[in-house]
């Protein structure tokens, strides 16, 4: 199965060649793993001290829990929330490297 949406759609007409759309995907990913991490660990905080009766997974944001990270990543890029630019993928008002 492939992720929607797909290279033609993510290459801006042709801007971003396949090889920067991976590498772009790749970072992205890596920030999104990243997220979950910092969630599942803050969740598993809570449950631990019992400051709440919710279950680890009900306090993870769905698109964190609910797909891939390559998946989220990508919707991510359509949706124009991280940038590819030159030097490397950045988040709007905020430099990742």
């Amino acid at each position: 199965m492939m992720i929607n949406p797909g290279v033609e759609q993510l290459s801006e007409n042709g801007k971003y060649n396949r090889y920067v759309l991976c590498i772009a995907a790749a970072k992205c990913a890596r920030i999104v793993t990243d997220e979950y991490v910092e969630q599942y660990n803050r969740a598993e905080s809570m449950v631990a001290n019992k400051e709440t009766d919710k279950t680890i997974g009900a306090i993870i944001s769905k698109e964190l829990r609910d797909d891939k990270a390559v998946k989220t990543a990508i919707k991510r890029l359509a949706r124009h929330e991280y940038i590819i630019n030159d030097e490397s993928i950045k988040i709007p008002g905020n430099n990742v490297h």
